[in-house]
């Protein structure tokens, strides 16, 4: 089992919609890995376009609050995920990283953010994958 930490600058977007849509991969496989997510700078709420592409999935983001990044919940991962955050992500010895070149979806018309969205579902099937 690996615990997965998905990170991005303001938790709002890109790194909610990785740790959802993990969550629900690791279901449908029966994996057993865990996920949560962090920004660097957090947002005070998710934001709506996000919102609503994840709502055509039947997912609800609307009561999630974004959380900072800190170094506990950095050193509670396996896996690190970052999504443009830079140099502001702590770098944890042992830890796996890998790098998600993503668009932030923030002010961005939906059918964008539902291809950042599906862009993301491959890449955490191809992650999940890497993890069995």
């Amino acid at each position: 089992m690996a615990n997965v930490l998905f990170v991005c600058l303001h938790n709002a977007g890109r790194s909610q919609m990785s740790q959802v849509l993990f969550e629900r991969a690791v279901a449908t496989a029966g994996a057993g890995h865990a996920a949560a997510s962090a920004g660097t700078t957090p947002a005070g709420r998710v934001h709506p376009e996000v919102v609503a592409a994840m709502a055509e999935l039947g997912v609800d983001l609307a009561d999630r609050v974004p959380q900072l990044l800190t170094d506990e919940l950095a050193s509670w991962a396996d896996v690190v995920v970052t999504m443009g955050c830079g140099d502001a992500c702590p770098y944890v010895p042992g830890t796996r990283y890998f790098d998600w070149e993503l668009p932030d979806p923030k002010g961005r018309p939906l059918a964008e953010v539902r291809a950042t969205r599906d862009d993301i579902a491959r890449r955490v099937q191809i992650l999940l994958t890497q993890l069995q």
